[in-house]
């Protein structure tokens, strides 16, 4: 990314427990206003890491692929093990997850469990939800000194554990999650990314995968907490709806689960800390339509919080980098 200094060319306001933010006092044509001042967005990103451009005006998803574009390095491609379905809009450009809009979405970092993930994440505003549906962000680097030493350490020494059940029932399918359902296409992109696999006997899919969950960011060096150890938790799913997956499916049978990276239990103490020390550093800003949202996703979690109404937000994953180029503190082999 550019140098931060470039910057200061953009009037960006932070307020108390907001994101920074610009704003546009005459709206020009999206595209072209994001290409003319892309290194100072970017060099705000990386001072920030995260920056809200309100009044840029964006109204469609022509307008809003051409401003990601303009932004990024390249948008990247069909995305692999999602957790929740997303429609694709266009080449690179996706609804939001679908996840229960009465629920709470908990800080995470995109696709921080895979071995090749987004560096930045571009958001649009088509439709502002009537109440709620926030986009919070949190910065990684403050939420690592925050919590307590002890678990950190051991995270560091040991890693994460995810676990998932891909069926045609709950989450996301096979077919969703690695755009085929064919059975050696899905082994061979396993066996390629430290995957540990086990097709179940009514055809469903089991999988366990061991990363790192704290990182360096590959430009600035500094230290992040990267991972989804506390969101794709059994302990952070709805207590009502986990009672019946554990009912239906048995404790096994969830859609996904997190364990420390040896594979003992995380407790809901430790995901409740986690979540609490999220919370209290996550920066919000109530979405407009036309808004763009550009979030470093190494240095910056993000969330979503509950909403009425219809609500319409647009995403991009961009910059591509590999875990191999964060200084991951554990060797990425199968569980």
């Amino acid at each position: 990314m550019p140098s931060p200094s470039a910057a200061s060319l953009l009037d960006v306001v932070r307020g108390p427990g907001s994101p920074p933010v610009l704003r546009l006092e005459t709206r020009a044509d999206p595209a072209h206003w994001a290409a003319r001042h892309r290194d100072a967005l970017r060099a705000t990103v990386a001072e920030h890491g995260a920056l809200l451009v309100r009044g840029l005006g964006i109204g469609d998803v022509g307008q809003a692929e051409a401003v990601f574009r303009a932004v990024s390095n390249g948008l990247m491609g069909e995305e692999r093990e999602t957790f929740a379905p997303r429609r694709t809009h266009s080449a690179g450009v996706y609804s939001s997850s679908k996840w229960p809009q009465n629920q709470q979405m908990c800080m995470h970092h995109e696709l921080s469990y895979t071995l090749e993930f987004p560096g930045l994440m571009l958001f649009a505003c088509l439709t502002a939800p009537t109440t709620g549906g926030v986009t919070g962000v949190a910065d990684a680097p403050t939420v690592l000194d925050a919590l307590p030493r002890k678990l950190v350490k051991r995270f560091e020494r040991q890693g994460w554990l995810l676990t998932r059940n891909y069926n045609d029932e709950i989450g996301a399918s096979v077919a969703e999650a690695f755009g085929t359902e064919d059975r050696d296409a899905v082994e061979g992109y396993c066996r390629a990314n430290a995957i540990d696999f086990r097709w179940q006997p009514d055809g469903s899919l089991r999988t366990r995968q061991r990363r790192s969950a704290v990182v360096r960011h590959p430009v600035t060096g500094r230290r992040c907490w990267f991972n989804q150890v506390a969101f794709l938790n059994e302990w952070t799913i709805e207590p009502e709806v986990r009672e019946y997956l554990v009912d239906v499916y048995g404790a096994d049978g969830l859609p996904f689960n997190t364990f420390y990276g040896n594979g003992d239990p995380i407790d809901a103490e430790v995901v409740r800390q986690v979540n609490a020390v999220y919370e209290a550093h996550t920066a919000r800003e109530p979405w407009q339509a036309g808004d763009l949202l550009v979030v470093d996703n190494i240095r910056t979690a993000h969330s979503r919080d509950p909403f009425e109404g219809p609500r319409e937000i647009l995403v991009a994953m961009a910059d591509q980098v590999r875990l191999s180029d964060c200084s991951p503190t554990i060797e990425v082999t199968h569980p």
